[in-house]
């Protein structure tokens, strides 16, 4: 029974490619789906925050964002990209302390006070927000959902297979694959998804008329920050610092090449 659920989980999916890179991608999940849950959470953040306005910096992220979701239209158009739905923008900038942003499925973009020092630069600026925006024309979101389906189906299912009998060997064992699929499949699927990040977001950027070149310098800047850090590169979530700043550096001139075709697009 549940292999036949996982068959029908498959079945129900579509695989496409992602823009420029050409990966393949699985998504189980319809993304209209995903768009309108998007919507609800980014209601609920903004009822929630202390959204900055008409400061030079809500400015500056409203600008740039909108620049830069004119190449990613550019970019779905040239690529025709399947099953893909309209984005729906919206910027803001909240008033917190950590150094993120991020960008939801269907558009909905955030970037918070902590990490605007960082970004003084508007190359700096577009960096980051070609960045966060890329995962969405790439449908990270929806990878990362459709990963985490199949996990815990697999689970399921060999937990079924081994006719597990206690509790306590169901719970030992959940334990251990639950370990296993994050360090051994999730974890190093999503540093993927931010090194192909990096590489969309530059061409996004340089296609919107900012610097590719410019780009690894917030990394450097970053990294002399996170000096500390001790995260063993196979438990995090991100590339190094210094993985990063050198991809960036060899990708730039690619970057800047690609970024034409999409700034000569109707």
């Amino acid at each position: 029974m549940l292999s036949l659920c996982l068959c029908i989980l498959l079945l129900s999916s579509t695989c496409d490619k992602v823009p420029y890179t050409g990966r393949s991608r699985l998504t189980l999940v319809s993304e209209t789906t995903l768009v309108d849950l998007a919507k609800k959470e980014y209601k609920t953040m903004l009822s929630q925050s202390k959204i900055v306005r008409g400061t030079t910096d809500a400015r500056r992220v409203e600008e740039i964002g909108r620049k830069l979701a004119s190449v990613v239209d550019r970019m779905q158009k040239f690529h025709k990209t399947s099953g893909s739905i309209p984005f729906e923008w919206e910027f803001s900038l909240v008033n917190d302390p950590q150094v993120n942003a991020w960008c939801m499925p269907g558009g909905k973009v955030c970037f918070y006070t902590g990490i605007m020092p960082f970004c003084q630069s508007n190359d700096a600026l577009a960096t980051v927000m070609g960045h966060e925006i890329a995962h969405a024309l790439a449908r990270h979101g929806n990878e990362r959902l459709s990963q985490s389906l199949l996990a815990q189906a697999g689970g399921l299912i060999t937990a079924f297979v081994l006719d597990l009998e206690t509790a306590e060997q169901r719970e030992l064992f959940g334990q251990a694959f639950g370990l296993a699929v994050n360090v051994g499949a999730l974890l190093p699927f999503s540093r993927s998804h931010e090194s192909e990040a990096d590489r969309l977001g530059q061409i996004i950027m340089a296609a919107g008329g900012y610097d590719p070149v410019q780009s690894y310098k917030l990394w450097e800047n970053m990294a002399k920050e996170t000096k500390g850090s001790n995260i063993p590169m196979m438990l995090s979530s991100h590339p190094s610092h210094a993985q990063r700043i050198e991809e960036l550096k060899a990708h730039a001139p690619v970057a800047r090449r690609v970024a034409l075709q999409y700034q000569s697009s109707p």
